[in-house]
């Protein structure tokens, strides 16, 4: 393999780090806000205490795991908490 080629995957795989790791931190605007409890078995938006990233919550539910989710929103749904659940 060429240097060129070597110089060319390196980019590569480095603009595809860098997307990744910006799509499992969802941006928390100042009109979202975090609902823990109200998110389906791996749709999680973010990590949780026994798992390390987002798509990873293990059950229904999980009272650690969140959705980011319009502000006011969480309170109305069932479950919904500002506060993960222990």
């Amino acid at each position: 393999m060429s240097k060129q080629n070597l110089a060319a995957a390196a980019a590569i795989t480095g603009i595809i780090a860098l997307g990744a790791s910006m799509v499992s931190a969802p941006a928390m605007a100042g009109s979202k806000e975090k609902c823990y409890g109200v998110a389906a078995a791996g749709q999680n938006d973010c990590a949780t205490k026994n798992s390390s990233c987002a798509g990873t919550s293990k059950t229904d539910n999980q009272g650690d795991a969140f959705l980011a989710i319009p502000t006011g929103l969480c309170e109305k749904l069932a479950g919904g908490s500002l506060t993960p659940k222990v």
